[in-house]
């Protein structure tokens, strides 16, 4: 196999452990300059199996709609289980923004199962299907323009609209929670969107599971000490527990007991 090649070959591997990769560093993991690796990432953007961002590069819409599919099947149980957490913190005929992500995918069909009257606002094409197939439910979908690879809503439009609502809860993700509680996603866009959603809900909750811990991406959404509680199924680490524990946010740990009993 051509050098080049098995390049593009490692360069797309990294990307999909990591999420995203400055250039800088996939230039000294395969040992070249950044400019062969510049170039590799153009050709790759070219391909569509990556976007290029500011000082590095993220999967691409070919591989993107790939990996969501890997994600959405990966760690389901785990996913579950923090969503019948969180819907038991969700009282009948509440008031909500959902985001997208397939922790908020598995919220909503949680909710369908346990709570009553509830009315949501969501840029989530996913969760409005979900969520409207309970006749006692008010769905509100925002506008602004698709995401074709998870069904998410994005854009100024989208922002305009949430900012129109006053809600009880909201119920956001992250793609990425680094050691001090910094909070990363992937596209600008929707980071504007979900801090919409905090600023105009009462009560915020999130949802991380175990793989979101130590994921790298590229744009700041907030810090975890903006939100009311913290949804997840991973004992956290010291300074980040006690980060919370100072900031007086809830920490709310889904019980796996069950499934280990049952393996």
């Amino acid at each position: 196999m051509a050098p080049r090649i098995k390049r593009h070959e490692r360069i797309i591997a990294l990307i999909r452990e990591h999420g995203f990769m400055p250039v800088e560093k996939l230039a000294r993991q395969l040992d070249v300059t950044p400019q062969t690796v510049r170039r590799d990432i153009s050709q790759l953007c070219e391909e569509r199996l990556l976007r290029r961002y500011h000082g590095g590069a993220a999967l691409g819409e070919a591989l993107e709609t790939e990996d969501f599919l890997l994600q959405k099947n990966k760690l389901q149980t785990e996913r579950a289980h923090i969503a019948d957490v969180i819907a038991s913190q969700i009282p009948d005929r509440a008031t909500l923004f959902m985001s997208i992500g397939t922790n908020i995918e598995a919220v909503a069909k949680a909710l369908v199962k346990k709570r009553n009257g509830l009315s949501v606002v969501t840029n989530n094409i996913h969760v409005a299907s979900i969520l409207s197939s309970r006749n006692d439910y008010t769905v509100m979908i925002t506008s602004g323009v698709v995401r074709p690879v998870d069904g998410g809503i994005t854009g100024l439009a989208t922002v305009d609209f949430i900012n129109q609502f006053k809600v009880d809860y909201a119920v956001l993700s992250a793609s990425g929670i680094e050691e001090d509680g910094s909070l990363f996603d992937f596209d600008y866009k929707e980071v504007s969107v979900m801090q919409a959603m905090m600023n105009n809900a009462r009560t915020r909750y999130l949802a991380a599971d175990a793989a979101k811990f130590g994921r790298p991406a590229l744009v700041r959404m907030g810090d975890i000490t903006e939100f009311d509680a913290i949804f997840t199924d991973v004992q956290l680490h010291e300074n980040l527990a006690k980060k919370l524990h100072d900031a007086g946010v809830s920490c709310f740990f889904a019980d796996r007991s069950h499934d280990e009993e049952d393996a």
